[in-house]
């Protein structure tokens, strides 16, 4: 089987769903399928060309039997801004255009969206060539912009939506990756499309990591230790839940980790703030990850209030595997909200009311059984996640549609 696959976000980036994505082509690769991927360069989520290369000239490389494009991208350096990532999101989809000139065909394509501009680009292609479609939806672009206060013109908003709806209609399969994001993608497409759960998965490389880390990992001592990783940026809400805590007299220790379009705000608040049980760091290595991950006794996943069912973070994941218990301050009954409280993963707190996240502080509470059985839910709950069975399906699915494709 040929497969192309279109992403924005590819290894060596981590963050933001780029370990799963280059995971899924690395599996396919390996059972012996011909597997093209056309990305940009790592820029993710710092902001910045991280590969030294030049960010318009047009390379390859082969990764793990991968055959992989790297064509340049705008790079916003305000990523909050509205025409910023308006030209973010379609400097993507004009570079990518000089592919449509090969003479490679594939069976499938599998775009992933937490971008539009590789939808965009995806559709174009396949109306060209015939080629199938697989559209995997990880961030739903339009929600997204508009509920995070990036996009407050509403005029921008119905366009966007509209321009949503067509694209996600042309898969000749459409996926998402939580529940409640599959509702929220069938009111989009309309009933006449079906729309398919897959999702993510705990990569190769985090699962090794985070078995050979578990043997030696202790749980602290002393005040309750509380983690964040990964992206900061507008949806996040990183910066208010930051203002709701340093209010409490609790005594904890709260370690950020990360980097993004909201990173440098967060970074000067810790600095002039100067509470000790507050403290910003870089964003971090697999291996500094899983490490954070084993010494905390919470992990913290914010997502701002009315993101809705837009996404579902991949930082979950990790922290299942890991037994780590999660505080979630969110919407009860979006993705993340939705996954939390089913199967009892740790405490939701909602943002109008945050002070309740005082009565998870106290240092004896990690001896509870209410906290033992949080730990023993996520280690159970991880088991859904597994990479094996997540790209069998993957193959299953493409090969229906290569069969469909040639009858």
């Amino acid at each position: 089987m040929k497969v192309l696959g279109i992403t924005n976000l590819f290894y060596p980036d981590r963050g933001g769903g780029a370990a799963v994505f280059s995971d899924l082509f690395f599996g396919l690769a390996e059972k012996g399928h011909a597997v093209d991927v056309v990305t940009t360069y790592p820029y993710y989520p710092e902001w910045k060309n991280k590969s030294g290369a030049g960010g318009w000239a047009i390379t390859e490389e082969q990764v793990c039997g991968v055959n992989v494009r790297r064509y340049g991208i705008f790079i916003p350096w305000r990523p909050s801004s509205l025409w910023q990532r308006v030209a973010y999101e379609l400097s993507f989809s004009i570079t990518l255009l000089s592919s449509l000139f090969s003479q490679r065909r594939y069976g499938i394509v599998i775009v992933y969206c937490p971008l539009l501009g590789s939808v965009i680009f995806a559709v174009l292609r396949v109306i060209l060539t015939g080629e199938k479609l697989w559209i995997n939806i990880q961030d739903i672009p339009a929600d997204a912009a508009a509920s995070s206060g990036i996009s407050k013109w509403s005029a921008f908003n119905r366009a966007a939506s509209w321009l949503q709806r067509a694209l996600f209609r042309r898969g000749d399969v459409i996926s998402t990756i939580a529940p409640a994001m599959v509702k929220r993608v069938m009111a989009i497409v309309g009933g006449d499309k079906e729309v398919v759960f897959f999702p993510n998965w705990l990569h190769r490389s985090m699962d090794e990591t985070i078995q050979a880390e578990r043997s030696e990992a202790e749980r602290p001592r002393g005040p309750i230790r509380l983690t964040y990783a990964g992206n900061i940026g507008k949806k996040q809400g990183l910066m208010e839940f930051c203002e709701a805590l340093s209010r409490t007299s609790r005594e904890f220790l709260f370690n950020i980790y990360g980097d993004g379009g909201e990173a440098n705000v967060v970074a000067s608040w810790v600095d002039q703030r100067k509470d000790d049980r507050f403290w910003k760091g870089p964003f971090l290595d697999e291996e500094c990850f899983v490490r954070a991950l084993l010494s905390s006794d919470f992990f913290i996943i914010t997502e701002k209030a009315g993101v809705g069912a837009s996404f579902i973070p991949s930082k979950l994941i990790p922290c299942l595997a890991s037994g780590t218990p999660v505080i979630a301050v969110c919407d009860e009954d979006g993705p993340l909200g939705h996954e939390m409280r089913e199967y009892q993963l740790g405490p939701i707190v909602s943002w109008d009311n945050l002070e309740l996240i005082n009565q998870w502080l106290d240092g004896p509470f990690r001896e509870t059984e209410t906290y033992r059985r949080w730990a023993e839910n996520c280690r159970h709950r991880a088991e859904a996640y597994g990479r094996t069975r997540a790209i069998e399906v993957f193959e299953m699915v493409c090969a229906a549609l290569e069969e469909r494709r040639s009858s």
